[in-house]
């Protein structure tokens, strides 16, 4: 990309209110049932042009994806990259939680008063994320950690425990942008976008959830648990159980974009000291460590 168009690039993404106004006052869930239809059309030709535009507004890598064996045929082929193998190493300390994708670190901390924080100055109820105060109840007082994924990161997100997927609850939504400017402008907006709560034990019982929340353009999760695509207009059921088992960096699924996942712990897993807003983190990087963690070397 040129210079001359990168600056143009960034004052336009850089303008919050014109951000805000064409990634937000639009048709939402038009718009993403339209990319939804586009990113499916096999076409090589029609990829590398999308490509093409796409890097004109983000920095897309793709040197360390695995391309398919006939290459991109469509912009969800691109989308849903695998990596070589090799590229993300899990953290080796075993009483690490790692980060289940490659992503942006957003607001993370304690949940206080059953609350969690969305932006400076704005926090939601973690019951109304979740969808039900029960499904709710383990991380009241514990911590979660909010991971936007950018379109042009890799998209797959990994188990970042050995455990279970014991329920998926999948909640209808809209589909506002979850970009840093949005957070900033609408109220609860995780818990007003299509998202799924996905309910997971550790092997000794403790509790985990991700909360994948979709956002504008994409809308769909796929869950290798269920062999099944979440859409925004998915007919039901909305509620699986599950009983399924992942080994920790096993691939669990992958958003058709990017979007956002909220890790919820419950207390005594403490947040890595480290952690910063703002940051970048890789998948199987280092993101809480369990009690146990004291006593490893």
């Amino acid at each position: 990309m040129s210079m001359k168009l990168a600056r143009w690039r960034d004052r336009l993404t850089q303008q919050e209110s014109l951000n805000f106004l064409l990634t937000n006052r639009v048709p939402r869930l038009a718009l993403t049932r339209f990319m939804g239809w586009y990113a499916r059309i096999d076409s090589p030709a029609l990829t590398r042009f999308s490509v093409a535009v796409w890097r004109m507004f983000t920095d897309l890598d793709l040197s360390e994806a695995e391309p398919p064996a006939h290459g991109y045929r469509s912009l969800r082929d691109v989308f849903t990259r695998r990596l070589k193998p090799g590229r993300r190493p899990v953290d080796p300390a075993r009483a690490t939680i790692v980060s289940p994708c490659d992503a942006i670190v957003g607001a993370h901390g304690p949940v206080t008063r059953g609350m969690a924080l969305q932006a400076k100055g704005m926090d939601y109820r973690i019951a109304d994320l979740f969808g039900d105060a029960t499904r709710a109840a383990p991380y009241l007082h514990g911590t979660y950690v909010t991971l936007r994924l950018t379109s042009a990161m890799y998209h797959r997100f990994h188990a970042p425990a050995d455990l279970r997927i014991q329920r998926v609850t999948h909640i209808a939504g809209d589909t506002w942008n979850v970009n840093p400017i949005a957070l900033k402008r609408v109220e609860r907006l995780f818990c007003r976008n299509v998202r799924a709560a996905v309910e997971c034990t550790l092997p000794d019982g403790t509790p985990i959830a991700l909360v994948p929340v979709a956002a504008i353009l994409v809308a769909s999760l796929r869950l290798h648990a269920l062999d099944l695509t979440l859409r925004p207009d998915h007919p039901g059921p909305h509620r699986f159980d599950v009983g399924h088992d992942h080994v920790r960096g096993e691939e669990m699924g992958w958003f058709e974009q990017g979007s956002t996942i909220i890790v919820f712990l419950p207390p005594g897993v403490d947040l890595s000291a480290s952690l910063q807003t703002g940051e970048r983190v890789r998948m199987g990087e280092a993101l809480a460590h369990l009690p146990s963690a004291d006593g490893d070397e």
